[in-house]
């Protein structure tokens, strides 16, 4: 059967590499990673002709050497960062490398003979997919990892993190610990990225300086004691891994030896066979040993952990205990406005760390009756009444988004027209007023389809002077004739939501399929409406009671 190219992709931190790593490990394989970030020469994949001073095979080679195996799981890194110099483009390269059709017999230009890397199963990793070539991405099963949620991101952090934390910073498991409330500060105000990789650095940063103070209060002599422990540990484990290696390749050679004898169908056994086996058998043994000896000095370790421990404690609390450690919080909150006035909706936004909330705001400029058909050409747009109100955009938006606000202009000022009563202001609203939008904040640059709905609503509210309904927010690209079109990254639209303290939230309809595949823990507390048109976004957003 051919082999499947996995390309895992998703936000920073989420544990792609990890995932490359376990696959290895529960298929028994050899790992090996490279990654391709910027690589702009071919011959890095393909390998130099031996005519050239220097000349070096292709990394694929350099693995099967490294490895020494035939079949390793092979993590190539940050597929979607692949440049494009003068030596060629390393993407067309990776076809060939990939595709399971060619790489039966992948030319390397050092070798000069075919290689079979057919049996390697490869696994590409990438935060988005936008920049890979599409005959690549053709050849790929993309599996998409989004960002944890702040449950999961507690469970992680305690069960696998703050372990690795405390053993890196030699504290033992009674000596220190972070509180519930600390741990939650943690996770909301300092790392909301969509992984973990963050949260690690900070429960790190905290165990070192927990550490410090512990061996100030130990001594010297305790210090020592644990470092000696942890040195003789290290050394018995590296002692055990390399055994453990030369029995991989003794069983390897003694398989080789059998098969060769098996094809010539000798009569007489090989004494030279006889010495590998009892090679092997020798090796087992001092395996054994070894990984005992390993075990006692873990335990070791353990004990000079206990023996040197203190009696009291130390828990990292929230709040000033916290600043101490890490600083102050780079997040407060999401929120700008505890009760939107009306012109200003909460929308959501999908980025490469997650999503997150972000508010269209829309005032009004009124223009006087006398102006002149010329107009001024100023900031807001000084085109005649008789030409109709013009829009300025600011906040850093993007070519879609410019777009898409002209667009929810145009669609605003026939919803209006069509809803608001004959003679009422909010009829003639368009045609008196220049309109300013703008999306906090301004030095962050802002681009996609998916605030149509939200801008429309943004003009509409302000036109009638009502407020839209307490913590809501919607998502969905709007038409020209008001129908809302599907968005994307609806999990993490909706954990930003949920962290912003939003109860209700509009959906286009054709994301009805994406929401009902998120979890229950994901979906708790909040209520959801799938919209078709807008006509639905504004009987939920503004057609309410206050």
């Amino acid at each position: 059967a051919q082999g499947k190219i996995i390309t895992m992709v998703g936000p920073p931190g989420v544990g792609k590499t990890s995932i490359g790593q376990s696959i290895a490990r529960a298929l028994d394989r050899k790992f090996f990673r490279f990654s391709v970030g910027g690589l702009s020469d071919v011959a890095e994949i393909k390998g130099h002709r031996r005519t050239y001073v220097g000349a070096m095979p292709g990394k694929l080679v350099q693995c099967l050497k490294t490895t020494g195996v035939n079949n390793p799981v092979v993590l190539i890194d940050e597929v979607d960062k692949l440049g494009r110099g003068y030596q060629g483009d390393p993407a067309s390269a990776l076809l060939e490398l990939l595709d399971p059709e060619q790489n039966g017999s992948f030319l390397d230009h050092y070798l000069d003979v075919p290689v079979d890397l057919s049996k390697v199963l490869f696994v590409c990793t990438a935060n988005v997919l936008d920049t890979i070539p599409g005959p690549l991405l053709d050849r790929m099963e993309v599996v998409r990892l989004s960002g944890y949620i702040a449950d999961e991101k507690r469970a992680i952090a305690r069960t696998y993190l703050e372990k690795t934390a405390k053993e890196r910073s030699g504290i033992g498991d009674g000596e220190a610990t972070v509180s519930d409330g600390a741990m939650d500060a943690l996770i909301e105000d300092y790392c909301r990225e969509a992984g973990v990789r963050n949260l690690q650095k900070h429960l790190e940063k905290i165990y070192r300086k927990v550490a410090l103070k512990l061996a100030k209060a130990k001594g010297p002599e305790a210090s020592k004691k644990v470092g000696d422990a942890r040195a003789r540990c290290a050394e018995a484990e590296k002692a055990a891994e390399t055994l453990e290696e030369e029995l991989r390749k003794a069983r390897l050679a003694e398989s080789h030896a059998k098969r060769k004898t098996n094809a010539a169908a000798a009569a007489k056994p090989d004494h030279r066979e006889k010495k590998k086996e009892k090679s092997a058998e020798t090796l087992e043994a001092e395996l054994a040993v070894a990984q005992a000896a390993a075990a006692a000095a873990r335990d070791e370790v353990r004990a000079a952990l206990d023996s040197t421990a203190v009696r009291d404690q130390v828990v990292v609390t929230a709040g000033d205990d916290l600043v101490e450690y890490v600083g102050q919080p780079p997040f407060q909150t999401d929120r700008i406005y505890d009760t939107t006035p009306p012109g200003v909706v909460t929308g959501l936004a999908w980025t490469s760390m997650g999503g997150s909330t972000l508010y269209i705001e829309c005032t009004a400029i009124h223009r006087n009756q006398g102006d002149g058909d010329g107009g001024d050409g100023g900031d807001g747009g000084g085109a005649s009444r008789a030409h109709g109100g013009t829009l300025k955009t600011t906040g850093q938006l993007g070519d879609v988004m410019r777009e898409s606000s002209s667009i929810a202009h145009t669609f605003a000022r026939r919803f209006v027209a069509e809803k608001a009563a004959e003679g009422s202001e909010a009829r003639d609203f368009f045609d008196a007023n220049a309109l300013h939008l703008h999306v906090p904040a301004g030095s962050t640059p802002k681009d996609g389809p998916s605030a149509g709905c939200t801008m429309v609503t943004a003009m509409v509210s302000l036109a009638t002077g009502k407020a839209v309904r307490p913590n809501l927010a919607m998502t969905g690209e709007v038409t020209l004739t008001g129908i809302v079109m599907p968005i994307g990254g609806v999990k993490e639209k909706t954990i930003a939501a949920r962290r912003s303290g939003v109860t209700t939230i509009l959906f286009p309809e054709g994301n009805r399929k994406d929401f009902a595949e998120l979890s229950d823990d994901v979906k708790e507390g909040l209520e959801v409406h799938f919209v078709r048109t807008y006509d639905d976004v504004y009987k939920h957003a503004l057609d309410w009671e206050e």
